[in-house]
């Protein structure tokens, strides 16, 4: 059986936690920040998982990681 290849984009993009929850940055944190509040900002840092439905294709993506 051959080995599978890392889809590139999605390595460099998500990480998998320990218990198997596929962690991704939250969009909207690029440019047009000062209209953004104080508020908006700070929980745009933290970290999202990817959801239920999402996170077995987003892991065949990523198979070695």
């Amino acid at each position: 059986m051959p080995k599978q290849k890392t889809h590139r984009g999605a390595a460099k993009r998500l990480d998998l936690t320990k218990s198997g929850l596929v962690k991704r940055h939250k969009a909207y944190k690029r440019h047009i920040l000062n209209k953004k509040t104080r508020k908006t900002k700070r929980n745009l840092r933290r970290t999202a998982y990817v959801t239920s439905s999402y996170a077995n294709t987003m892991k065949k993506l990523i198979p070695y990681k």
